[in-house]
């Protein structure tokens, strides 16, 4: 168990609620189980800036710092954008603060994001968990519980088309299979697009039967960490018209567009369109 003090933007809730992310769950008491590669951690708020964790400091600075990208200055990206030059984009920030793009698994968040098309995060979220029980390693978490690793490539590519279908992934099984087809075979070098330019790991995200500009985004974003990728989906393409009808300014706010993409998001999706009342305050 270790105690840890954040004293930059950071809220387990939000993150949860971001759609960038779909193997968090609510954890007995508070908190979050979170699922990441072959470790499995509880978080829980243990007063303010303050939040305990199941495992050890040694495990903490190894992987999980990492993954929470808490070397990052999030209020400062936040911060960056001035209210009286973009006054919607201020509030979306103010209201989205306590969310950071987490460094999640290349492999699992292209997967997912395949997944993830035209479907509620429940069912995204169902469908991951399916597809782990189905072919991931079984592993136990600090405190003894079982949980399952996500699937290596090899290990979905193994599935037969049943057990693949059982996983409820309905049309997006195809896709899927030709995913894992390319990762294992290595004609999608996803380590070598964790250091290439963010056209060219578009590019090739691309390639991947399935695969269109939004889901290739969303990689970049969750899971490559380009902190520059612009995902649009029908909530973006809602904001984009109703706030910024002559063009959003993406040269004004690189390299941050991501973490901006996300505040909007998130004040659209879960907030109501928060950001739009002009009476809430920037911070």
């Amino acid at each position: 168990m270790t105690e840890i003090r954040i004293c930059d933007d950071f809220d387990l809730d939000k993150l949860a609620l971001s759609g960038q992310c779909f193997r968090w769950t609510g954890a007995a008491g508070g908190g979050y189980r979170i699922v990441h590669r072959d470790r499995c951690l509880t978080v829980r708020p243990a007063g303010p800036g303050r939040y305990r964790l199941s495992c050890d400091e040694a495990e903490f600075c190894d992987i999980w710092r990492e993954y929470f990208d808490l070397d990052t200055d999030y209020r400062a990206i936040r911060r960056a954008v001035r209210a009286q030059e973009d006054p919607y984009l201020a509030r979306a920030c103010a209201h989205g603060a306590g969310i950071r793009i987490l460094r999640q698994d290349p492999w699992e968040t292209l997967v997912s994001f395949i997944i993830s098309q035209n479907r509620s995060i429940p069912m995204i979220q169902k469908s991951v968990d399916l597809l782990c029980t189905a072919a991931g390693d079984k592993l136990r978490d600090a405190d003894g519980e079982s949980f399952h690793a996500f699937p290596s490539p090899e290990q979905l590519r193994a599935l037969d088309d049943e057990r693949l279908r059982a996983c409820r992934l309905g049309y997006r099984c195809a896709y899927v299979r030709a995913a894992a087809e390319a990762v294992a075979s290595g004609a999608l070098d996803l380590d070598r697009l964790c250091a290439a330019e963010e056209p060219e790991t578009i590019a090739a995200l691309m390639r991947v039967p399935g695969v269109g500009i939004k889901v290739a985004s969303c990689v970049a974003l969750f899971g490559l960490h380009r902190l520059d990728a612009f995902p649009v989906d029908v909530w973006m393409r809602r904001i984009l018209a109703r706030e910024y009808p002559e063009g959003y300014p993406l040269e004004r706010y690189r390299p941050y567009n991501g973490v901006y993409q996300q505040y909007m998001f998130y004040s659209e999706r879960i907030g109501g369109g928060e950001a739009r009342d002009s009476r809430a305050e920037a911070g």
